[in-house]
């Protein structure tokens, strides 16, 4: 059975819909300085997230076939 997620619930691809939306409000040329400060922030904690993610996912496919090996 498959759990339906919350809406706030963070996910890998959560993130990166996030990250795709972030680089389409920064691509207006009159995005205000501040604004613009602050959705790279969030885009720097995203993809730093993201990477978190990616990391872990590595870390079990390398388990899961070292003990295939086995």
């Amino acid at each position: 059975m498959i759990v339906p997620q919350k809406k706030s619930e963070k996910t890998y691809e959560n993130a990166v819909t996030r990250l795709e939306e972030i680089a389409a409000e920064m691509e207006n040329p009159t995005l205000p300085l501040e604004e613009s400060s602050k959705l790279f922030e969030e885009a720097v904690s995203l993809i730093s997230f993201c990477n978190e993610k990616l990391k872990d996912v590595e870390l079990k496919i390398q388990k899961i076939n070292a003990e295939k090996d086995i």
